[in-house]
């Protein structure tokens, strides 16, 4: 059954490229006025449009649907792969020995750095105005 809709999807798929590449862009109406509209008339008075237009519709929607299918019916060879009875795969979570979580004191005595060090000094804030402190 996979085979025949995938077979069928192809071709729809080949029907629809050919027929969007058979139908005129929207500006091809204009050499109509210069006469050369009188090759258009296998289709009837109003041209291929209505013909191609429809039928690039079907076939559009016929693509869909046998791509639904198809995904369908790979979702479903999925499950059944995954209910085979293989072992499942188990994964290991390493654990630190003990739990509890790293501290910033322990972790600034390890690290070694070339970076100099600024020691904080305390922030004076006085109710006066800024710029009289900085003089």
């Amino acid at each position: 059954m996979e085979t025949i809709i995938l077979l069928v999807h192809v071709l729809v798929a080949v029907g629809v490229i050919a027929l969007i590449m058979l139908q005129q862009g929207k500006g091809a109406e204009t050499g109509a006025s210069f006469g050369s509209g009188a090759s258009q008339t296998v289709f009837g008075s109003q041209g291929s449009a209505n013909f191609l237009s429809r039928t690039t519709a079907i076939l559009a929607t016929v693509f869909f649907v046998t791509s639904i299918g198809l995904a369908m019916m790979a979702r479903q060879k999925a499950d059944s792969v995954a209910d085979a009875g293989l072992p499942s795969v188990q994964i290991e979570q390493i654990v630190p020995a003990n739990d509890a979580p790293f501290s910033v004191d322990a972790l600034e005595s390890t690290t070694e750095s070339d970076a100099p060090v600024l020691e904080s000094q305390p922030v004076e804030s006085s109710g006066s105005n800024n710029s009289e402190s900085t003089k």
